[in-house]
């Protein structure tokens, strides 16, 4: 007698999760290539929750014994991080590696996750929380924090952090397109006059990219004597951190070095910094002597970085933090970073710590505004008659 049995469906047995705190540096480094996997299947990352970015960081910012690096698994393969650091001031808390230097700051989700991995990285960060506040800065909407935010079991509060610009990813024509005839007419223009002048580019080989970046040091040194700079990027740490970090990142395709020349002399250098759905331009030097030919800079730049960009599944050209005026000129989208603020019912206090201090500032930016548009009125009303200043600005 032959017994016949009902066929049932196949069914999937999905690996179980585990959770690991990362403490030693070693081990940090030894996650390069589990970290490059992931990020490339979270699609809100952006370059700076590189594994090569972050390591690099931690080796020219991080102090002994704060490490913090959260990690979810599925059998071997991380399926969410969150790379963290303990800071002790202003307030006891857990702030993402990459520092103020960094345009944005987020954790990682495998895109595929189905919710269990965002769980397990929940719980874990909540247990971190017990001592510290959880403050998660310059998150770009839709970001995989706010997966976290979400589902976030206690106190918690989300407030305004950087403004960012955004465009397209799409070649240089199609940005001129989204102006105004006749400020396009003027871009257009001045690509001519680049032209003329003899303005060639060329990307930094993988051999090259060193001197390059060496280069571009040199030219923002120059290109901002004796004017107002950001102290950070003339630093021994900033240079070791950007020739390690984006030397890296140029030879897994994550970043390009663009030089410009005008014949054999290297009069700029530019970096562009890549991510699977998002493109930037994080920092570049140019010689004073473009200005004095009155070669548009930001023309110069705009059309490498918007060539990058627009290769591959890049979605935005990130024009980085900052409302600069000039960025207005290529009518940006406005995108506001926000910070994630999470807490345990312990760690109220700090919480509460916070927001005062996010109030109090932004209540002395405000006073400060206000006193500059004064100033400014003052100054336009003893101003000559008949005067208008004139910008090389597109």
């Amino acid at each position: 007698m032959t017994a016949t049995y009902a066929a049932r469906p196949a069914r999937t047995v999905r690996p179980a999760l585990t959770t690991e705190l990362v403490t030693d540096p070693g081990a940090f480094a030894a996650l390069a290539p589990a970290w490059t996997r992931l990020h490339r299947r979270c699609a809100t990352a952006t370059p700076f929750q590189s594994h090569a970015w972050l390591h690099s960081w931690w080796r020219s910012y991080g102090r002994p014994g704060r490490l913090r690096i959260l990690l979810v698994r599925s059998g071997p393969d991380l399926v969410a991080a969150a790379p963290l650091t303990l800071v002790r001031s202003p307030l006891t808390a857990l702030v993402p590696l990459g520092g103020a230097i960094s345009d944005y700051g987020d954790l990682l989700l495998d895109d595929a996750d189905d919710g269990r991995g965002a769980d397990a990285l929940t719980g874990e960060l909540s247990l971190a929380a017990r001592t510290a506040l959880i403050d998660l800065r310059e998150v770009r909407p839709g970001g995989a924090a706010e997966r976290i935010y979400e589902r976030w079991p206690g106190p918690r509060r989300r407030v305004p952090d950087s403004l960012c610009l955004e465009l397209p990813a799409a070649p240089m024509a199609d940005l001129i397109a989204r102006l105004p005839s006749k400020k396009a007419q003027r871009v257009r223009a001045k690509l001519r006059k680049l032209t003329a002048l003899g303005v060639t580019r060329r990307v930094a080989g993988p051999h090259d990219t060193d001197r390059a970046l060496r280069r571009l040091l040199e030219l923002h040194r120059l290109q901002w004597a004796e004017r107002k700079v950001t102290t950070e990027h003339l630093r021994p740490r900033f240079r070791e951190h950007l020739l390690r970090a984006v030397g890296a990142m140029a030879r897994s395709g994550d970043a390009v070095v663009t030089e410009f020349l005008l014949g054999t002399e290297v009069v700029a250098v530019d970096v562009t910094l890549l991510s699977p759905h998002l493109a930037g331009g994080y920092l570049y030097g140019a010689h004073p002597r473009l200005r004095e030919l009155r070669a548009d800079v930001a023309v110069i730049l705009l059309d490498a970085c918007a060539d990058h960009a627009a290769t591959g599944a890049h979605r935005t050209l990130s024009l980085m933090r900052g409302d600069e005026p000039y960025k207005h000129h290529w009518r940006p989208d406005p995108v506001p970073s926000v910070r994630l603020l999470l807490a345990r019912r312990r760690t109220v206090p700090l919480l509460s710590a916070a927001l005062y201090d996010v109030a109090a500032r932004r209540h002395g930016k405000e006073v400060l505004h206000r006193w500059q548009d004064l100033r400014r009125g003052e100054s336009a009303c003893m101003a000559p008659r008949g005067r208008r200043e004139v910008s090389d600005r597109p």
